[in-house]
């Protein structure tokens, strides 16, 4: 999630009047940090007029949503808080209750380590997006089943890897 974070903000990412959706969000870390630079301008850039912030969705199980969403509370300051949305999202399921090819980004950190939910990520992520869409996934490719990951989302979509040292 921190690399994630930092290449946001390092490339200058303008999240400003967009539509997030974080998956596997865990603690809220990327989610939190999308709304704040969600209403930031880029470096270098002085706005004419006033943007909108983005719209962030922030997701996980059941399970980890009271946590999240304390943690969204504690981290953002009242007048953002109504941008950053916790919902609760079990890859493959339930997938009519977001709106399909609705969101700009799609933001996921550290969310491909068991193999036997590749196949219901990969349905997630489809459902998610549209062509305009941009995926934006940061993991640490450890093994084979990293690898195998990786060949199945280049059958269904176009993928730029950025490698960090």
């Amino acid at each position: 999630a921190v690399v994630l974070c930092a290449y946001l903000e390092m490339e200058g990412i303008d999240l400003r009047d967009q539509s997030v959706i974080e998956l596997g969000a865990g603690t809220g870390l990327l989610g939190i940090v999308v709304t704040l630079l969600g209403t930031k301008e880029p470096a270098g850039v002085r706005a004419l007029y006033s943007t909108c912030c983005a719209q962030v969705t922030i997701t996980d199980r059941a399970a980890a949503l009271e946590f999240l969403e304390s943690n969204v509370q504690a981290n953002l300051p009242p007048e953002l808080r109504p941008r950053a949305v916790v919902k609760e999202l079990t890859w493959g399921k339930d997938l009519d209750n977001f709106p399909a090819g609705a969101f700009d980004f799609i933001l996921g950190a550290d969310i491909v380590y068991l193999e036997e939910t590749f196949v219901e990520l990969l349905q997630t992520l489809e459902h998610l997006c549209s062509e305009r869409t941009v995926i934006l996934l940061s993991c640490r490719i450890r093994y084979e089943r990293d690898l195998k990951f990786l060949k199945m989302l280049r059958e269904r979509f176009s993928v730029s890897e950025v490698h960090y040292d």
